[in-house]
C-alpha cells in the first residue's frame, strides 16, 4: 500500500491488482462530494485511521458523505423490495469507484431527538432492561414490563366479537385490559401546562378582524378559517359576546368533521389544537417565534399526581430493595452501577450481608434467577460510567443531552458488540471532553479497533491525532480552496510535512502577562440548579471569562440557569441549525432581505417586487419549484437527483434573472462568497450598509470563503458554528455567554476565534465562555473552574482568578492540564 503524495497534492491512487494486500484497505478513487476535488487515496483497514484539516476542508464530505453512506446504501440495496419502500432512499456519493468497504456504523454528533418523552433510559437498552428487573423482582408485582413503561396507558375494554363456526354465527362478549406505567394526569410527560387564554385571542375583536393572537393563525388564513367559518359561533361579533356555549365551543370542542370552502376538515377547539401542534414538541424544537409564544403563553409545572417521576401509582409503589423505578432512574448512573452490582453479588451469593456489609441485603424471591439479567445491566451501566457519563441520570430527558453526549450514548450499546471487521465513523469524539476525560474516549477508540474493528475518527484534537496508525490531511484551505489530500501517513510524519495541521500539531499556548482587569461585576448567588451547590461568584465585567471544568461538573447549569436568564445578556447555545434543503447562509442571517429591496428597487420600473427575488415565492422557477434541481422518484429505488434545465440549477425564472443590481442577476449575487459580497456591496451602485454589516461580521467569524447561496446541509459543523455566532453578534447585548465556540475548529480556525472573542471585550463587551479548549483557557482574563468531579461529585467552584494563577497552584484537573499544555510557553 502507497502513501506517497503527488506533487500536485493529490494522493496516488493505488489500483487494487498491484497491492498484495488489496482486500485488507478501502480505496477511494475520483470523490467529488460537495467541495472534494476528485480526490483518490487508500485507508487501511482494521486500522485507526483520523481525517484532519481545517473545518470546511472535506472531512464530513470523504467520510460521511462518501465512504459511509455508500456503505449504507449498499447495505439497504440487499433487503426485499418491499422492506426497501420504507427505508430512507440516498442517491450514491459522487465518486468514480469505491472498493473494499465494510458495512459502516456512524456514530456522529446529532442531537438526540425533540420528543418530550425520550429520556436516557429509553433512548438506551439500559431503562428496557431495567423495567424487565421489576416485573420479575418487585413487590408487590403488578404486570409485565410495560407496567413500568411511562409511555404505555393503562386501557380497558370489552364488547362482542363475532366468529363463524360450522356454518353459524357465535357471538362472544370479551373483555381486555392493558395495564401500562403511564400516569394518567400528565399522560407521562412528568409536567403538566396551563395556558394563558388572554394570549390566545383578543376579546374585543371578531374572527375577521384577527382576534385569534396565536403564530400562523392571521385573518384569512386557512388555519384562522376553519374558525371563522365553522358556524359554532358569529364570526363578525367580538369574542367577548360569545355566549358560554359558543365559548366553549370556541376553546375546547371536540373533534368535529365540518365543510370550509367545500373542503371536508376537522375542526377541534383552539385549547386541544395548540395542544396537539406546540405543546407535544419540545421548546428547543419549535420555531423561535412559535417557542417565544409558547413561553409568553403556557405555565409549566411539575406534575402533583406522580411529582415529575410520570409513571402511574402502582409503578411507583412496586419496589426492589425500597427503591421505586422511578427512584432508580433519578440515581446518579455512577451510583444506580454501584447497587445493581450489589444486587447482583447477592444473586450470585457472593454478598452474604455479613460484617463486610453493614446494610446487608433483604431477601427477594427470585432474585437467584435474575442473575444474567442483573449482569447485563451492570455492565451497560458500568460502560456508560467508563466512557464519562457516570453523572447522567436514566430519567434525563434526551434533548437537554449535548452533542458530545448524544455521541457517547450512541456508542454506549457499541462497546459490548460482538461484531468484528465493520467500519466505524466517528464524527469529532472529542466533543464535550475536559482533557482529563480524552483519554477514556482514546482508550475505547483503541478497543474498538484490536477487535479487529476499521475506526475511522473525523477529528481536530491533538490528543485524538496522536494515537492515530494512520492520517489522512484534508486541505490546503476551505471550501473551494480545499477538498484536496495534502498528506497521508503516520502521525510522525504529519508532524514533519509542514502542512497547516502539521504545523499546529505541537501548538503551545502562552499565558497573557498582563490580563484584563474587569469594570464591576456580575453577581451569582446561592446557585442550586442541578448539582449546584450553593454556588456563589462573581463574574468580572468587561474581560473574558473562561468557565470550565470536567463534563457534568456544573458548567452549563450555572451558566445556563443563572446568567442567561439575566437582562442584556445574548447566549449562543450548541442548538443545531435548523432548515431545508432551501436554507442559506443569506437566508440564514437575514442578508437576503436588504438584497431582494436593493435588486426591487433598483427594478421598480421593470415591476419587480421583493418577492421576485426569493426562491421560495414569486421569483422561483416554475420547473423545479426553486429548488435548482429535480427530483425523480422510483419507486424503492434510489431517488435520482438531476439540474433543473429550465433554470440551469439556478432556482429564479428567466424573467427574475434578467434584473441586475450593479450589473450581476440575484443568482450571481448568491453564487459570491462572502469576501467577494463585501467588495461588491461595499463601493459603486450596489453600496448596500445593511448588507455590508452581515458580510463584515461573517468574515469576523472566519467564513470569507462561504458562498451566500450554499446549502446549510453542505456546511461542516464548524462553519454553521462559526454562522450561528455571526448572527448573534448582531444582537444587543452587554454580556456575550458561548458555550464551546471552537466545536468542529481546526487549531488554526481556533487562533482566528481567539481574536473575534478580544474584539468583542475591546468593544466594551462582556464574554463568557464555556470552553475545554487549552488555548481558550489559556488566553482568558478569568477563569472559574467548576468541580472536582461530575455530577454529585461537582457543583462546586474549585477556582476562580487568572490563568496564570491557576497553572501555577496545579491545585486542580484543569489547573494540571493546563500547565502541561502551556509547558514552558508561561
Amino acid at each position: 500500500m502507497r502513501s506517497e503524495n503527488q506533487p500536485d497534492g493529490h494522493a496516488a491512487p493505488v489500483p487494487a491488482h498491484e497491492s498484495p494486500d488489496h482486500h485488507d484497505a478501502i480505496v477511494v478513487i475520483g470523490a467529488r462530494e460537495n467541495n472534494l476535488d476528485g480526490i483518490s487515496l487508500t485507508i487501511p483497514k482494521r486500522r485507526l485511521t483520523v481525517f484532519t484539516g481545517v473545518s470546511g476542508s472535506g472531512k464530513s464530505s470523504l467520510v460521511l458523505s462518501t465512504i459511509a453512506a455508500e456503505s449504507r446504501r449498499l447495505i439497504n440495496e440487499t433487503y426485499p423490495a418491499f422492506i426497501q419502500g420504507f427505508m430512507p432512499s440516498a442517491a450514491r456519493p459522487d465518486v468514480d469507484r469505491l472498493e473494499g468497504l465494510t458495512p459502516a456504523i456512524i456514530v456522529d454528533q446529532e442531537r438526540m431527538g425533540s420528543n418530550p418523552r425520550s429520556t436516557l433510559g429509553t433512548a438506551s437498552d439500559v431503562g428496557a432492561m431495567l423495567r424487565v428487573l421489576y416485573a420479575r423482582l418487585g413487590a408487590p408485582h403488578i404486570g409485565g414490563p410495560q407496567a413500568f413503561a411511562f409511555n404505555v396507558p393503562s386501557v380497558t375494554g370489552g364488547g362482542a366479537v363475532t366468529t363463524q363456526r360450522g356454518g353459524r354465527k357465535v357471538v362472544e362478549r370479551k373483555h381486555f385490559s392493558v395495564i401500562g406505567g403511564m400516569c394518567p394526569r400528565c399522560e407521562g410527560l412528568g409536567r403538566i401546562s396551563d395556558i394563558r387564554l388572554s394570549e390566545l385571542y383578543d376579546g374585543t375583536r371578531s374572527l375577521n378582524d384577527g382576534a385569534i393572537t396565536v403564530p400562523g393563525y392571521t385573518a384569512g388564513g386557512w388555519s384562522a378559517r376553519a374558525f371563522a367559518e365553522s358556524g359554532f359561533y358569529p364570526a363578525d361579533k367580538p369574542i367577548s359576546t360569545f355566549t358560554p356555549k359558543q365559548l366553549d365551543d370556541f376553546l375546547y370542542k371536540e373533534p368535529t368533521r365540518i365543510e370550509v370552502g367545500r373542503v371536508n376538515i376537522t375542526y377541534e377547539g383552539l385549547v386541544p389544537r395548540i395542544r396537539k401542534s406546540m405543546l407535544s414538541k419540545e421548546p428547543e424544537a419549535l420555531q423561535p417565534h412559535i417557542r417565544a409564544f409558547v413561553e409568553r403563553a403556557v405555565v409549566f409545572g411539575i406534575c402533583p399526581d406522580c411529582d415529575g417521576t410520570r409513571l402511574a401509582e402502582p409503578a411507583r409503589t412496586c419496589l426492589i430493595d425500597g427503591r421505586s423505578i422511578a427512584d432508580a432512574c433519578a440515581m446518579q448512573i455512577s451510583d444506580l452501577a454501584d447497587w445493581v452490582a450489589r444486587l447482583e453479588r447477592a444473586a450470585t451469593g457472593a454478598d452474604d450481608g455479613g460484617a463486610s456489609n453493614p446494610a446487608p441485603l433483604p431477601r427477594i424471591d427470585g432474585l437467584t434467577g435474575a442473575a444474567a439479567l442483573l449482569a447485563s445491566l451492570r455492565e451497560s451501566l458500568d460502560a456508560f460510567v467508563g466512557i464519562g457519563l457516570g453523572y447522567l441520570s436514566l430519567d434525563r430527558p434526551a434533548s437537554t443531552l449535548s452533542g458530545g453526549e448524544a455521541q457517547r450514548t450512541k456508542l454506549v450499546r457499541h462497546l459490548g458488540s460482538a461484531l468484528t471487521d465493520v467500519t466505524y465513523v466517528f464524527d469529532e469524539p472529542s466533543i464535550g471532553l475536559h482533557p482529563h476525560d480524552i483519554h477514556r474516549m482514546n482508550a475505547l477508540l483503541e478497543d474498538l479497533r484490536d477487535k479487529g474493528n476499521t475506526v475511522l475518527v473525523v477529528e481536530h484534537e491533538p490528543e485524538t491525532i496522536a494515537i492515530a496508525d494512520h492520517v489522512v490531511d484534508l486541505g490546503p484551505g476551505a471550501g473551494d480552496a480545499g477538498g484536496r489530500v495534502c498528506f497521508e501517513g503516520p502521525v510522525d510524519g504529519l508532524r514533519r510535512s509542514g502542512t497547516l495541521t502539521g504545523r499546529h500539531l505541537a501548538d503551545r499556548a502562552r499565558l497573557k502577562d498582563s490580563p484584563r482587569r474587569g469594570a464591576g461585576t456580575i453577581e451569582i448567588r446561592g446557585a442550586r440548579t442541578n448539582n449546584l451547590r450553593g454556588v456563589d461568584v462573581d463574574i468580572p465585567r468587561g474581560v473574558l471569562t473562561v468557565v470550565t471544568g470536567v463534563a457534568g461538573s456544573g458548567k452549563s447549569s450555572l451558566v445556563h440557569g443563572h446568567l442567561s436568564p439575566m437582562d442584556g445578556v445574548v447566549t449562543l447555545d450548541q442548538s443545531p441549525i435548523r432548515g431545508s434543503r432551501r436554507s442559506n447562509p443569506a437566508t440564514f442571517t437575514g442578508l437576503l432581505d436588504p438584497i431582494r429591496k436593493a435588486f426591487a428597487k433598483e427594478n421598480k420600473a421593470a415591476g419587480a417586487k421583493p418577492a421576485h427575488f426569493s426562491a421560495n415565492s414569486e421569483g422561483a422557477c416554475p420547473v423545479c419549484g426553486g429548488s435548482g434541481i429535480i427530483e425523480t422518484q422510483l419507486g424503492f429505488m434510489e431517488t435520482v437527483e438531476s439540474r433543473c434545465e429550465a433554470c440551469a440549477g439556478r432556482r429564479f425564472n428567466e424573467e427574475v434573472l434578467a434584473f441586475t443590481l450593479g450589473g450581476l442577476s440575484i443568482a450571481d449575487v448568491l453564487d459570491l462568497s462572502v469576501g467577494a459580497a463585501r467588495e461588491f456591496f461595499g463601493d459603486g451602485e450596489a453600496h448596500l450598509p445593511a448588507a455590508q454589516r452581515i458580510l463584515d461580521r461573517l468574515a469576523d467569524c472566519g467564513l470569507d470563503y462561504v458562498r451566500l447561496g450554499q446549502a446549510l446541509s453542505t456546511l461542516s459543523g464548524g462553519e454553521r458554528q462559526r454562522l450561528k455566532l455571526a448572527v448573534h453578534l448582531g444582537q444587543e447585548g452587554d454580556v456575550i455567554v458561548l458555550d464551546e465556540p471552537t466545536v468542529g475548529l481546526h487549531p488554526a480556525d481556533v487562533e482566528a476565534m481567539l481574536g473575534l472573542l478580544d474584539r468583542l471585550v475591546e468593544a466594551g463587551r462582556t464574554v463568557v465562555v464555556i470552553e475545554h479548549h487549552q488555548a481558550v483557557m489559556a488566553h482568558a482574563d478569568w477563569i472559574i473552574d467548576m468541580g472536582p468531579g461530575a455530577g454529585h461529585d461537582g457543583g462546586r467552584v474549585v477556582f476562580e482568578g487568572p490563568p496564570a494563577d491557576l497553572v501555577a497552584s496545579r491545585a486542580t484537573l484543569t489547573g494540571r492540564h493546563l500547565a502541561d499544555y502551556c509547558g514552558d510557553g508561561r
